[in-house]
């Protein structure tokens, strides 16, 4: 159910932003009805969402007995339920219905934040006219920068610089050593390959797309040719800058022993080397879907939001898998150490 930008303007931090920023998060939104004894979270649950009761009562019930009730239109009303994870209490409908509403918790903190940075009259890239920062709020909605940590938006944004583009203009080229990170502030691109031996236009970008960042967490030469279809502009990050400020948080590690416990309760394990490579030696189980093809060949021989589990020989080109793939909306890890650690790790398991 939509929930109108003027239900935020009731609620606290929301009522404090620019009627710009309630809109954004009006969008994403969700309302829900619940009935009388029904739960809507228990203790101890962990969850991605905060949650503002808007109509009815609830009943909160902590583990050590402590019960307080918590009502729609009371002074604490208008602030979210404990937003602690794990969840501190149960919280239990006592009205006949109760309305909620719900908010993706890392999404909001990043759209608060950036309301609020961009408050500095000196700040470089707040745009007041209708529709100017919608790039940022497509940006902060993308499932590759949700688990980028609210502490490096204000360095992210400040590590950008703006660059105006014409109409066909070639911004990478396939082949080329990757040297910046970009961000289409204004216009749209389309993504070629060559395939077959002919260029082939594999996407096209738009407003708040990212691109770029492929060859960076990888560092191999550039896997596609971006050509600007509209002018406009485009924010774009050095290779360092975005080393430093982006690459950390985007890939989310683990150890052998770790990504095999994974892929025993489901996830899928993905090999993103060439086929060549992957012929030679790979892990058992392992499907072959080359870093250069995950775009392209991923939801095809992966089921939309399964767990994955990505490895390369050193870490390099799984990083990179990492990005692409989290863009996907797929949950997704690296292997630490890559093939040989993992194959290392089945030999000491191994009977003597």
């Amino acid at each position: 159910m939509p929930v109108p930008a003027a239900e935020l303007a009731k609620l606290f931090p929301l009522d404090a932003l620019r009627p710009e920023t309630r809109e954004q998060l009006a969008t994403v939104a969700t309302a829900i009805i619940y009935q009388r004894k029904e739960v809507l979270f228990r203790a101890g649950d962990i969850d991605e969402d905060t949650i503002y009761l808007t109509e009815g009562e609830l009943r909160c019930d902590y583990p050590d007995g402590r019960a307080v009730a918590h009502v729609a239109g009371a002074g604490h009303g208008r602030y979210a339920l404990n937003d602690a994870v794990p969840r501190r209490f149960t919280a239990t409908v006592t009205s006949p219905r109760a309305k909620v509403m719900q908010l993706e918790r890392r999404f909001m903190e990043k759209v608060i934040t950036w309301d609020q940075v961009t408050r500095d009259s000196k700040y470089r890239f707040n745009d007041g006219a209708p529709g100017g920062n919608d790039w940022v709020f497509r940006l902060l909605r993308s499932p590759a920068f949700i688990r980028l940590p609210t502490g490096n938006l204000e360095k992210m944004f400040r590590s950008f610089e703006e660059v105006p583009v014409r109409p066909s203009e070639i911004i990478i080229r396939e082949g080329d050593a990757p040297d910046f990170f970009y961000i289409i502030r204004e216009g749209t691109a389309s993504v070629s390959k060559v395939l077959d031996g002919a260029p082939q236009v594999v996407a096209y970008l738009r407003e708040g797309d990212a691109f770029g960042e492929d060859a960076l967490l990888a560092n191999v030469p550039r896997n596609a040719t971006v050509r600007m279809l509209q002018g406009g502009r485009l924010m774009r990050m050095s290779r360092d800058a975005f080393e430093a400020v982006l690459k950390p948080p985007m890939v989310s590690w683990v150890l052998p022993a770790e990504a095999a416990r994974l892929v025993k309760e489901g996830a899928a394990l993905v090999d993103v080397r060439m086929p060549e490579e992957f012929s030679q030696r790979a892990i058992t189980g392992a499907v072959n879907i080359p870093l250069y093809r995950l775009r392209e060949d991923t939801p095809n021989l992966v089921a939309p939001g399964r767990r994955m589990v990505v490895y390369c020989n050193t870490g390099e080109r799984s990083a990179a898998a990492a990005f692409i793939l989290n863009a996907l909306d797929y949950p997704v890890h690296a292997m630490h150490g890559g093939l040989g650690a993992m194959l290392r790790l089945q030999s000491a398991a191994a009977p003597a």
